[in-house]
């Protein structure tokens, strides 16, 4: 089967391509045929740098990266009853860990997919995997948002944050988004209803008293937004897994729930996105599509940092 391995961290020529064994599976597990499969920043920065590599894949080289796909059943395990051969189904698989996804068939637990809707494409279903997961277990899971909150997501335009939009609108609250002025349309029409133009406004100027906010930039974002969350609000960041003293002695005065989150698969959590995209609730947008012999090109026009919503490689 085609595969795309990594010997050592680096740039994108050290994505190799190569044919592999088909994986045998575990009795808890299904093969997937992949059709699409999406990348994610974490993609690039595991490919990219030692310490990531190693704390999401662990040691064992060549690696095989990679976590979001979209597919057929092509083999069941013996313990498997949610899945037969034929299904069509979506997930992240073993994430944190050995995805392996960047392949022609992936063997993944069945606990980790669900099924895809028949009305949404491949590509769309795996864009909807771990970009929509952190969404859904930042704000719905860990942050409880509820109707009327204010919520402001930094960088609403992206993969996580145009899910993150739509989630926190189904739920009833007051959505704040930013990003360039180029993006502000995208923005109002996921449902935001207020976008701030980070080249031009200074957020902590015009946001006050928060409910929540999700950070997914990191750097000085964190502590500006200290200054706009409410007295015991919430801030969840996807970027920082560490806070300054700085930040945790503003976060102690104000009474603020400052924490990290690392997604983690999850199908349960994968059946609650598949049932708001059949509904139409949130909607994938795919800027731009590879093929798997892009995978390099891909890499590269997301470290640009300028991706709306989700770019996808099909198989």
């Amino acid at each position: 089967m085609k595969t795309i391995i990594l010997n050592e961290p680096g740039s994108v020529d050290n994505l190799l391509y190569a044919e592999s064994a088909k994986p045998s599976i575990n009795t808890n597990e299904v093969l997937v045929k992949t059709i699409s499969l999406s990348v994610n920043v974490i993609d690039y920065k595991v490919r990219s740098n030692e310490g990531a590599l190693n704390w999401i894949l662990g040691a064992d080289r060549p690696a095989v990266i990679g976590w979001d796909l979209s597919g057929t059943v092509v083999e069941v395990g013996n313990d498997v009853s949610d899945f037969k051969i034929g299904d069509e189904v979506f997930g992240m698989a073993n994430f944190p860990g050995k995805g392996n996804a960047y392949a022609e068939f992936v063997a993944v637990p069945s606990a980790h997919l669900t099924l895809k809707p028949k009305a949404v494409s491949h590509q769309e279903a795996a864009s909807a995997t771990l970009a929509a997961l952190t969404a859904w277990q930042a704000l719905a899971e860990k942050g409880n948002i509820k109707k009327g909150d204010k919520v402001l997501i930094h960088a609403a335009s992206g993969g996580v944050g145009h899910y993150a939009t739509q989630i926190a609108k189904h739920f009833g609250a007051y959505v704040i988004g930013t990003s360039s002025a180029k993006n502000k349309d995208f923005i109002l029409q996921n449902g935001a209803d207020q976008h701030i133009d980070y080249t031009a406004e200074n957020f902590q100027q015009i946001v006050s008293d928060a409910d929540f906010v999700l950070d997914t930039l990191g750097g000085d974002t964190i502590l500006k937004s200290l200054d706009v969350v409410k007295q015991g609000g919430t801030i969840i960041s996807i970027a920082s897994s560490s806070f300054s003293a700085q930040e945790l002695e503003k976060a102690k005065a104000k009474e603020v729930n400052l924490s990290f989150l690392l997604v983690a698969s999850s199908g349960k959590n994968m059946l609650q996105l598949a049932e708001l995209l059949e509904k139409g609730i949130i909607k994938s947008h795919v800027s731009k599509i590879f093929a798997f012999e892009q995978m390099r090109e891909a890499h590269l026009y997301l470290e640009k940092g300028r991706t709306v919503g989700k770019i996808v490689v099909n198989l």
